[in-house]
């Protein structure tokens, strides 16, 4: 759709999907040609991604027609999606893992700014420039932060088994047809927000109980004991439905025996802040300047 400067793509679902081509990567001729190169490999003549000669970036400012024709097969990954309306992709690809994240046609290396230190950077860029291989971008993520090479090469080696995986499952495919699907959500939160600050991970479900106890074992198998599996509803356990529940009344209390009376009127709302029956005292400016009001209203001192 020249007007547009968007394709609509058949991806199997009742409506087309719609790729702008500000969503195509920059790469997008390359995506092209391996994908049609994949889709016609066989066992006698298989593709060499390290050999794979990419071809030049498209413009910013280029049109869709000259990029896509009408009968293109483009591997494409799902953007957003929605329930009546079409879905939308994009064409920058990109395989996360927990330290970092291989993008195939280019060989930029590029680490996380979150990584303040900047011998630290230099030390991250240098190990992953001397292990990657040809034709993968690599972006270092905050996770990889005093890591050692063999952790890092081995996070890498997992993402790069993983487009070979893509590259065998487009041989003989043919349109529309899913090539990868992400892991499940579960795994795909703790890949990326694990950390050495969680201490226990809680579920009822014995499937996802046993999925994440894998999944860490692998990941971190140091921190596999913190996997729980409850027995009922785990909010109800943990005392997550009563503090929703709290969070919608009118009334705050307080540790120290104070409450607030929160109420919304036409014009503002209303905070009403009481001291509560632990915090009288004979003297009342003292009794308002307890740490507590200091604390709620971020008064010098706090």
């Amino acid at each position: 759709m020249p007007g547009l400067n968007a394709a609509f793509i058949d991806v199997g679902f009742e409506k087309d999907a719609f790729l702008h081509y500000t969503d195509l990567s920059p790469y997008a001729k390359s995506l092209l040609k391996f994908t049609n190169m994949a889709m016609a490999a066989t066992d006698a003549n298989p593709i060499d991604f390290s050999k794979f000669d990419v071809e030049p970036e498209i413009v910013k400012t280029g049109k869709i027609s000259e990029v896509l024709g009408e009968a293109s097969c483009i591997g494409a990954d799902f953007k957003r999606t929605y329930r009546c309306k079409r879905p939308r992709l994009s064409c920058e690809l990109s395989l996360p893992g927990r330290f970092v994240v291989i993008t195939p046609f280019n060989n930029i290396v590029a680490v996380s700014k979150k990584i303040h230190s900047s011998e630290e950077r230099k030390r991250l860029q240098k190990i992953i420039e001397a292990v990657k291989p040809k034709n993968f971008g690599v972006i270092v993520r905050t996770a990889a932060e005093g890591k050692n090479t063999a952790e890092l090469y081995e996070d890498l080696g997992n993402l790069v088994n993983i487009w070979n995986t893509v590259q065998q499952n487009l041989r003989g495919a043919v349109a529309p047809t899913k090539i990868f699907s992400e892991q499940n959500k579960t795994n795909s939160i703790l890949r990326d927000l694990l950390s050495a600050d969680y201490n226990r991970i809680v579920t009822n479900d014995k499937n996802i109980y046993n999925e994440t106890k894998n999944y860490i074992q692998k990941i971190a198998p140091e921190k596999a004991e913190i996997v729980n599996q409850a027995q009922g509803n785990v909010f109800d356990i943990l005392g997550i439905t009563k503090q929703v529940k709290g969070s919608f009344g009118k009334t705050v209390t307080l540790n120290s025996g104070a409450y607030l009376i929160i109420e919304h009127t036409e014009a503002l709302h209303v905070i009403d802040v009481n001291s509560g029956y632990k915090n009288v005292g004979n003297n009342q400016e003292q009794n308002a300047l307890k740490p507590t009001w200091r604390r709620l209203l971020k008064l010098p001192g706090n």
